[in-house]
């Protein structure tokens, strides 16, 4: 699988500039592991009238078939010897792709540290793919690529085998593109549109490929006249995906034809005309109760235990007094979800140095954990067998100390108001216990008397008269030895919510 991207240049501006804009030197040949082969860099030549700089992919086809398990993802045959004899390692698709975003990821983003007006300038540029397939011919080749400011743009069609004429054309072509792009541009186009011409991928589309499509169709996609085509297919015709993404590619567009933000466009209805009341879920009156205490604390470096899917730390990232976040959780998937959720691959600098995702189990003690000024234990313990609750407690209380900590768990009293849970059931499958308040209260006066701590107690969501609100919440801050010697009676009070 190979890809050449060549430039002229003078001797005031030599073609070796590419070098920089790729950042990948002309002298060296480099290599970079993919998850499914291994890609080569390296310039077959370079002078400052021309320079040319190829992408050798090769693609271990056993690696393919198993991390696809067999099943022909992408849109792979699923005859049983093809998955080990087809085209994959041979013509450019999805897999030159995600290589080219390991292996210029800097140039596609449009980043240059060295030349940052060349990285924005036009470049004369010459780009070869000596095997590419086109599901619809060279016609589509050119319907693709000629709106996209290519001077010229070659597709010949590669014979099944030339010895036979007769047999026609097979469905593979090399493509040339000749003309004046900056770098970042030409990249991001071959990046969506190898694919969309091969009409597979070899990865499953999740939702976050509407993102990457976005991202790497901005200035070119909202206006392409085959947008619907190319959505359809990079999203591998999966049509939520691709009426998401459409719907989104129309507010680009309605926003750059009236110069506006994008999201100015998309909140132009005056939410205060709107009469009708909408309950604001108890996950997100949970989230507001626990950033309004920890902004009464003053915490500025706070742990989110047992984290999940980060939308509490996404909550935390927005409010630029927590300059620490640390997210731990002992799920590897959750954290995955969470690191998708926050937008970790693309996230700002300044902001990434803020938060951290960590594998941990929380009923052991861990010593990076120490020196915060805040814990969040929100919707934890209940999951927990109550037998590992003293562990927990120690590692949190005993072991890494934060001056506060917030424990969130389900008021067991007002199941009775849901009127969708059958009685005696607990709110999730994965509940080991739900707490009446007087327990809750019980074990959490125990832990502040043991560990030094003060307790108040909060009530989340609507606070029923007779049965208390649907989550209590218990904020513990600690308090001098001398204070915490008093007991249970002088370290536990009751606040009531505002």
């Amino acid at each position: 699988m190979f890809l050449t991207i060549s430039t002229t240049g003078t001797p005031e501006r030599p073609a070796t500039d590419l070098g920089f804009l790729l950042h990948k030197h002309p002298e060296k040949a480099q290599t970079f592991s993919t998850s499914h082969g291994t890609a080569h860099v390296f310039y077959p030549e370079a002078s400052a009238e021309r320079c040319t700089a190829a992408l050798l992919l090769e693609v271990d086809p056993v690696a393919l078939v198993r991390r696809g398990k067999g099943k022909g993802r992408g849109g792979a045959p699923d005859a049983a010897l093809a998955q080990y004899v087809n085209d994959r390692p041979y013509a450019a698709s999805s897999l030159l792709s995600v290589a080219m975003t390991t292996v210029f990821k800097s140039a596609l983003n449009g980043a240059c540290r060295a030349m940052p007006e060349r990285a924005r300038e036009p470049l004369p540029l010459r780009v070869e793919v000596p095997a590419l397939p086109a599901r619809g011919g060279a016609e589509l080749v050119h319907q693709l690529f000629g709106p996209l400011g290519w001077s010229r743009v070659e597709a010949v069609a590669v014979p099944l085998d030339e010895r036979f004429p007769e047999w026609g054309d097979s469905r593979y072509v090399r493509l040339v593109l000749e003309g004046e792009l900056r770098l970042a541009d030409a990249l991001r186009q071959l990046y969506v549109l190898l694919p969309v011409l091969d009409d597979a991928k070899h990865y499953w589309v999740a939702p976050d490929e509407v993102d990457k499509l976005l991202r790497a169709g901005e200035g070119w996609l909202a206006d392409h006249p085959e947008q619907k085509l190319i959505t359809s297919r990079y999203l591998s015709r999966r049509w939520g995906l691709t009426r998401q993404a459409m719907e989104r590619l129309e507010l680009v567009r309605l926003a750059e034809s009236d110069d506006l933000e994008v999201e100015s466009v998309d909140n132009a209805v005056d939410e205060t005309t709107d009469t009708e009341e909408r309950p604001v879920p108890l996950a997100e009156q949970r989230r507001a109760a626990i950033l309004e205490a920890l902004r009464a604390a003053g915490a500025s470096r706070v742990l989110d235990l047992g984290c999940g899917q980060g939308q509490l730390v996404q909550a935390l990232l927005k409010d630029v007094r927590f300059t620490e976040i640390v997210g731990v959780d002992v799920s590897m998937r959750a954290l995955t979800i969470a690191s998708r959720r926050l937008k970790l691959d693309r996230m700002g600098e300044r902001q990434a140095a803020r938060v951290t995702l960590r594998q941990g189990a929380l009923t052991y003690t861990d010593k990076q954990l120490k020196g915060y000024d805040a814990a969040v234990l929100s919707e934890v313990i209940e999951h927990l067998d109550l037998p590992r609750l003293p562990a927990l407690e120690y590692a949190v209380f005993g072991s890494a100390r934060p001056q506060t900590v917030l424990v969130t768990t389900p008021n067991v009293e007002y199941n009775v108001r849901w009127d969708t849970l059958p009685a005696g059931h607990v709110r999730h499958g994965d509940h080991r216990f739900e707490w009446t308040r007087e327990e809750f209260r019980v074990w959490a006066g125990q832990v502040a008397a043991r560990h030094g701590y003060a307790v108040t107690y909060v009530p989340v969501g609507p606070d029923d008269p007779e049965v208390g609100p649907p989550t209590q919440m218990a904020v513990f801050t600690m308090t001098t030895a001398d204070d915490a010697s008093g007991g249970t009676d002088d370290t536990t009070k009751e606040t009531k919510a505002a």
